[in-house]
């Protein structure tokens, strides 16, 4: 398959729709999207907003991802690990170097290492203490 740029909405689209296809046959991220998500389509253009007002600055994207993520969190009993945003990320990472080059594949991967590491420490930090 030829490499392209990622230059528009819809191979951002493309981009999401072939990731998230990774991660519904995950053995381990699978059961945790799956348990979460009632409607992909709904969440494909979610992520696909996200992710076109992180790489071209539209402003696409209205949400709140920690608070989103905080609740995912939640309902997997607080068990959302360093090791879970490393499997994501390596998925994102190879979907991006399947399909795209250029500077803002780049961009895509370099803002989601820094989100993914953002977002799990809001998540270890809002989780109640432990006694021992």
């Amino acid at each position: 398959m030829t490499r392209i740029e990622i230059k528009d909405r819809s191979q951002v689209r493309l981009l999401i729709t072939t990731f998230y296809g990774k991660i519904r046959e995950h053995e381990i991220l699978g059961p945790i999207f799956e348990s979460v998500i009632d409607d992909w389509e709904e969440h494909f253009e979610i992520l696909t907003n996200f992710w076109e007002t992180q790489l071209f600055l539209k402003r696409k994207y209205h949400g709140n991802p920690i608070k989103a993520h905080l609740e995912v969190d939640q309902k997997m009993d607080n068990n959302i690990t360093s090791e879970h945003f490393g499997l994501w990320l390596n998925l994102w990472f190879e979907t991006i170097d399947e399909l795209f080059e250029g500077d803002t594949a780049f961009i895509a991967k370099n803002r989601a290492q820094k989100m993914s590491t953002m977002l799990y420490l809001e998540m270890f930090k809002s989780r109640p203490e432990q006694k021992d």
